[in-house]
């Protein structure tokens, strides 16, 4: 189990954040990959998606969704009470709905005419009836406009998420994904074995350079991890003799003159 990828389902907007939090430091908090999916209907957010965001350890930690899924720190009607109040519905109403637009056009003209404070009075009256139909249908749109914010696919433009996978062809997914993670991981620890210094992310960059095919395709790269055994030794020893190299540069740069002398002479 210690070396397993785990997988985990977050599905109910109400998982709580103490939960989470034990989960993660028992758990989640990653030597090994493991992978976050939020399955159809399932929402993660607040504190329950902080303690659980990938970017905690983004070499070793992956977040997916169902294209049904959401997620987000606020659920939709929240974001709104920060971020588009009603101020803002009745600046958008004032500019999108043609009734008012003439109701308001015709009091700056009844306001400038002498003695039409009557009518003024009604054209206000009739202005806030409109105001009040009309809130509830925009408000509701504005909670629709929020939601996209929460959606699969602009997780996905946002970095958020991995990938988007549906959950009919989740199981295929992520069995071709755990593997290929145990796979690369694995590789990816010989050659920082080889090179002590060398970065995660650098490790993955010469095996994805060593491919030249499309590293995102997990069977594709599964299948060449495969056929490449002995390129891929070839590369771990070469990262060696580079670390060493380096090594022995650095401390010979660290020689006096006579001492690199010396050192010549007994080679």
């Amino acid at each position: 189990f210690d070396r397993t990828p785990l997988c985990s389902l977050y599905s109910s907007p109400l998982y709580s954040r103490g939960a989470l939090k034990t989960l993660h430091n028992t758990v989640l908090l990653p030597r090994y990959s493991t992978r976050r999916y939020i399955p159809p209907c399932g929402e993660l957010r607040g504190g329950a998606w902080v303690v659980i965001d990938p970017t905690i350890n983004e070499e070793m930690m992956e977040m997916y969704a169902d294209a049904d899924a959401r997620g987000g720190i606020l659920e939709p009607p929240g974001i709104c009470e920060v971020k588009f109040r009603k101020p803002d519905l009745l600046k958008t109403m004032h500019r999108l709905d043609a009734k008012l637009q003439a109701l308001s056009s015709e009091l700056k003209i009844v306001e400038e005419s002498p003695g039409s404070e009557s009518e003024a009075q009604s054209l206000r009256s009739a202005i806030q009836a409109r105001e009040n139909t009309l809130l509830p249908l925009y408000a509701q749109i504005s909670y629709e406009f929020a939601d996209l914010h929460d959606r699969p696919g602009r997780m996905l433009a946002k970095g958020v998420v991995r990938d988007v996978v549906d959950w009919p062809n989740a199981r295929e997914y992520f069995a071709w994904r755990v593997r290929r993670r145990l796979a690369q991981d694995g590789l990816v620890k010989a050659l920082k074995g080889a090179d002590a210094n060398l970065a995660h992310a650098d490790a993955v960059a010469k095996l994805a350079d060593m491919m030249g095919g499309d590293w995102e395709d997990d069977r594709a790269v599964l299948g060449w991890f495969d056929s490449a055994k002995s390129q891929i030794d070839e590369l771990v020893q070469q990262t060696r003799d580079a670390a060493i190299q380096k090594t022995v540069a650095d401390l010979v740069d660290g020689l006096s003159a006579e001492a690199k002398a010396a050192l010549l002479k007994s080679l």
